[in-house]
């Protein structure tokens, strides 16, 4: 095979054509290829936990699922609802504390204060009550579907989300790490790296009360992982109008848990109950690959430098030269932050520390501006 047959090396949103995407995700789910699971709902493999004593085969099963098969599994009883209870009970109470502070959390696709949302909950509810934390995160369904994914040496982490009756369904999307990037950024990756980045974190959500289809469990597009310019399509109208038309959406209960790729387009729907205050538990699991080899003091890199590259600035150096060695210097990924501090506001991410070195280039702070505001950045990023 010669270099020119192999697949495309970058993808734009010209690429992204509503029959290549349909021909994907307009299939039936066959039963037979998913032997452990008790039911096929809406395209969807539902597993019984309590049932699920072949580990090794569901394992294997699971990957097959999340990758080219519906992306979605539904696990019916993953959680004892007397642990869950529990929990809720914290997460209540970290939900309290946030209101009490005067404090709104912003939210990726709904306006701050329209939902109770607690980020990095996974620190929050160990602090509260660590009790509950370790009968909770002790769950066997949610380690063997973490370790099926991501096998070994992945991290947890976990977001609260309570949607209030009235609350409006979120739009289609995909999820980190590309599917939070502008489509213009997310463009600038190869091609390569929009096909990795699915299998470098597993999205999850625990179910915290009864979710009937009026209360707005998460709706999903069967298969629609497996289409490679996804993240570049799914903010395009006509995809958004193809999912408004073709999504599934199970009911789930209390305890029960939901696993799916991360490139499976999605949404939460919409609260149309009278008075469920529809509570989730977002786990977003993370590769043990997905961190540098070394540690790097960037923020002192980068006060280091940055007089070198004013000075290089008014000596004629042209931006693609100062933003290379940016790029070398500076922290180009906006997350992991804190997003109670460091929230997104014009966005789905806050600005990196290479774009506020890239601003302060363009503006032409002094070295102590500089300083200044990437310690308060970084101040921004600390959990507490």
């Amino acid at each position: 095979m010669s270099l020119t047959d192999t697949r495309r090396a970058r993808f734009s949103e010209r690429d992204c054509g509503l029959d290549a995407f349909r021909a994907l995700v307009e299939r039936t789910t066959d039963p037979a290829d998913h032997p452990h699971a008790v039911a096929v709902e809406q395209g969807v493999p539902v597993y019984d936990a309590r049932r699920a004593t072949d580990r090794e085969g569901l394992r294997d099963e699971l990957v097959r699922t999340l990758t080219d098969g519906p992306g979605v599994a539904v696990f019916r009883g993953a959680f004892e609802p007397s642990v869950v209870d529990r929990a809720t009970a914290v997460f209540d109470a970290l939900i309290a504390r946030q209101r009490a502070s005067g404090g709104r959390a912003g939210d990726h696709f709904a306006p701050p204060g329209a939902n109770d949302r607690v980020w990095n909950a996974l620190e929050k509810a160990a602090l509260h009550d660590p009790e509950v934390f370790v009968d909770y995160y002790a769950n066997d369904v949610l380690a063997l579907a973490a370790d099926a994914w991501l096998g070994p040496g992945y991290q947890v982490t976990s977001q609260i989300n309570v949607v209030n009756p009235g609350g409006a369904a979120q739009t289609a999307h995909r999820d980190y790490h590309l599917g939070f990037l502008p489509s213009k950024v997310a463009a600038a990756y190869p091609a390569h790296v929009h096909r990795l980045s699915p299998v470098l974190t597993l999205q999850g959500a625990v179910a915290h009360c009864d979710m009937p289809v009026e209360s707005g469990p998460t709706l999903y597009l069967p298969y629609s992982q497996r289409y490679e310019p996804g993240y570049l399509a799914w903010r395009l109208p006509e995809f958004q109008e193809y999912f408004d038309r073709h999504h599934v959406q199970l009911p789930l209960a209390k305890g029960d848990a939901v696993f799916f790729n991360p490139a499976l387009f999605h949404a939460a729907g919409g609260n149309r109950s009278a008075g469920i205050r529809r509570m989730a538990n977002l786990l977003q699991i993370s590769s043990a690959f997905g961190r540098a080899m070394e540690t790097v003091d960037r923020e002192a890199v980068v006060n280091a430098v940055y007089p070198v590259l004013l000075r290089r600035k008014a000596e004629g150096a042209g931006r693609a030269w100062l933003h290379r060695v940016v790029a070398a210097s500076a922290e180009g990924y906006p997350f992991p932050t804190n997003l109670d501090a460091d929230a997104p506001v014009d966005g789905m991410a806050p600005p990196s520390q290479a774009d506020l070195v890239r601003r302060a280039l363009d503006e032409e702070w002094t070295p102590d501006a500089l300083r200044v505001a990437l310690r308060a950045a970084a101040v921004r990023r600390e959990s507490r």
